[in-house]
């Protein structure tokens, strides 16, 4: 097989990036109650289908941050992954829970910075068990 032969079969592979992705929310108020944590489970389920990747899993952690575990193809930047995921989920919750927006100062739900990491197959389960059992305060 010529070397051309092979770059042209590499571009055909198709793979996914694992990512654990963690972000909170302003001020680290703990506003995120069950009722809101159920809404955001189906919320970030549809943008994750509507922007093409995947999210595994979703917690919400003591009331005031989210664990995700996301998987996309490399052609997505988890830059774009976080800003859809923080976006649109925000204004969707001010809409849908127009008080939570006193408990914040200035109006902003979520903390502008974020945590990413990514998932090898070796820690994937270890991150998986780390998620799925964060504490819940509500």
């Amino acid at each position: 097989m010529c070397m051309k032969e092979k770059l042209i079969h590499s571009r055909t592979c198709v793979y996914n990036i694992n990512y654990h992705v963690v972000w909170s929310v302003k001020y680290r108020r703990k506003i995120l109650s069950a009722e809101i944590e159920t809404y955001l489970k189906e919320l970030v389920q549809k943008i994750a289908s509507d922007k093409g990747f995947t999210v595994h899993l979703f917690e919400v952690g003591v009331g005031d941050h989210i664990h995700c575990f996301v998987s996309a193809p490399p052609k997505m930047s988890v830059t774009d992954i976080v800003k859809y995921l923080k976006g649109i989920t925000g204004r969707k919750l001010f809409e849908k829970y127009p008080a939570i927006r006193q408990k914040l100062w200035k109006g902003q739900l979520w903390n502008h910075s974020y945590y990413v990491e990514t998932i090898g197959s070796v820690s994937e389960e270890n991150i998986r068990r780390y998620i799925e059992h964060q504490s819940k305060s509500y």
